[in-house]
């Protein structure tokens, strides 16, 4: 929007802070090149445009502010003289790219003094080299710090990947070795009990009831139901009792494995009515080995479905192999993230799952917004053991409007007052030297606001912390591959 010309006042321009220290010649300068223009209430320059000028406040009030999804957030107000946006970073040239990072629009009839981005550049290398060396290593020295930083984020973050999957992975792979060694012997004294009966002189209709009964015993095995510890020590007495009144040695060894299989008295009163007194124990000794063989079947199954599970949660959780923008379940991206970061949460803190499952798939880069689960489930986790109390993280997700909501809970003790205004600031921690980076929030916020046109913000008191990530339930634009996380 262009303002009504007036003429330039090197006078009016000394008194103002920015140019107070110039001399007479390089107001005269300014105002040469310059102009001074009054606007109209109403938008001075968007968000995005080139940024054509440097704007230094005369007279009036402006407004900056960002957009934030579908919203315009409010930034700044000032009504001081002197005050300036714009193009404020010519002098940086091609280096960066020269775009307005807010909008500037004002609310009452306003002047300012405005000088072109080159002019501006110039003005800056020819009047303040040194200062321009100072602003220049500044920037690319805050900007470089913040990707080696954000680098060894990312890095603590596979960090936290690898350490909860090999956790997770140990206990099911160990099962089943253990499971398969087990089984091994099993197996062994199967064909030794074989040959045995082999060598027996059993007649056929015998030998066909045997393994008939195998049969039944095995389908029962893969029906069993889990017993409460008083219900399964009762059934091991009645077994025990049983096998003892028929003459089975250490009934007391038998009995566990047959009331983990499902079986009872009852059943094997209809073996013992299958086979004469002579063929009992030996076929109460096949059907041992034949229940031991289906458990540990069933446990290596568990086990390496476990296993497997815990690899698609990986690749679920990093993403590998799949398209960086998608339609994605934030449900899955949740589970997969909890999964992942499991051993880190520990045993001592409660994990409750609130989810509303008719929210829909939304646009989103799943790969980041998994990041930003880590982040934000880290930071309670951290809160929460910081009382040596554990407590309960709430994962809860909702409608909220156009827009997904994903809130985080904890019953740590809270976000003392003092930092609220500074938690999202980059490199600012309250963990120990050596334990946060102090971008986990700055990373989380670029990639909820600027990346993904959400909101992120947080409420907190003692006992219960809530941070929320509001998300799109649409996008209004196509991603760009250029678009900067």
């Amino acid at each position: 929007m262009n303002g009504r010309p007036i003429p330039c006042s090197q006078q009016e321009l000394g008194s103002l802070f920015l140019f107070e220290k110039l001399a007479p010649d390089q107001l005269a300068f300014l105002c040469h090149e310059g102009r001074v223009e009054e606007f109209a209430p109403g938008p001075v320059y968007a968000e995005g445009d080139p940024a054509t000028c440097f704007y230094v406040l005369l007279e009036g009030t402006l407004v900056l502010s960002s957009r934030i999804g579908d919203y315009d957030v409010e930034t700044n107000r000032s009504s001081s003289r002197g005050v300036y946006a714009g193009a404020f970073q010519a002098y940086l040239g091609d280096r960066v790219r020269q775009v307005y990072n807010s909008s500037l629009r004002v609310i009452e009839p306003t002047r300012f003094f405005v000088l072109p981005a080159e002019t501006f550049a110039t003005v800056m290398h020819e009047w303040f080299p040194m200062a321009v060396h100072l602003l220049e290593g500044l920037f690319f020295g805050v900007k470089s710090a913040q990707e080696a930083v954000g680098q060894r984020e990312r890095l603590l973050a596979l960090g936290t990947l690898s350490a909860g999957l090999t956790h997770e992975l140990n206990n099911p792979a160990a099962a089943a070795v253990r499971a398969t060694s087990a089984l091994r012997e099993r197996v062994a004294g199967m064909r030794h009990k074989l040959g045995v009966i082999a060598a027996r002189p059993y007649r056929r209709d015998t030998l066909k009831t045997l393994v008939d009964v195998q049969e039944r015993t095995a389908e029962r095995v893969a029906k069993a139901t889990a017993l409460s510890p008083l219900e399964a020590s009762d059934r091991e007495d009645a077994l025990a009792d049983w096998l003892d009144d028929h003459g089975i040695g250490d009934g007391w060894q038998l009995a566990p494995t047959f009331v983990q299989a499902g079986l009872d008295t009852d059943w094997l009163d209809h073996v013992a009515a299958a086979v004469d007194d002579e063929t009992l124990e030996g076929a109460v000794r096949w059907l041992d080995y034949t229940v031991e063989t289906e458990l540990l079947m069933n446990e290596i199954e568990e086990s390496t479905t476990r296993v497997s599970a815990l690899v698609t949660a990986a690749k679920q959780y990093s993403q590998l192999d799949r398209a960086p923008y998608q339609v994605t379940d934030v449900h899955e991206l949740l589970d997969s993230t909890l999964l992942m970061v499991s051993a880190k949460i520990g045993s001592h803190i409660t994990v409750v799952k609130d989810y509303d499952h008719s929210l829909p798939k939304i646009p989103a880069y799943p790969g980041e917004l998994n990041q930003v689960w880590t982040n934000l489930i880290d930071n309670a986790v951290s809160a929460m053991n910081s009382t040596d109390a554990g407590g309960t993280l709430t994962v809860r997700t909702a409608r909220d409007r156009d827009h997904l909501l994903v809130e985080f809970r904890d019953t740590g003790p809270g976000v003392p007052a003092e930092i609220r205004d500074r938690i999202f600031d980059p490199f600012f921690t309250t963990k120990p030297t050596g334990e946060g980076t102090g971008l986990g929030l700055d990373i989380s916020w670029r990639i909820v606001v600027n990346k993904h046109h959400g909101d992120l913000r947080f409420q907190s008191a003692p006992g219960d912390t809530r941070f929320q990530v509001r998300l799109p339930l649409t996008s209004a634009d196509p991603p760009s591959p250029q678009e900067p996380s």
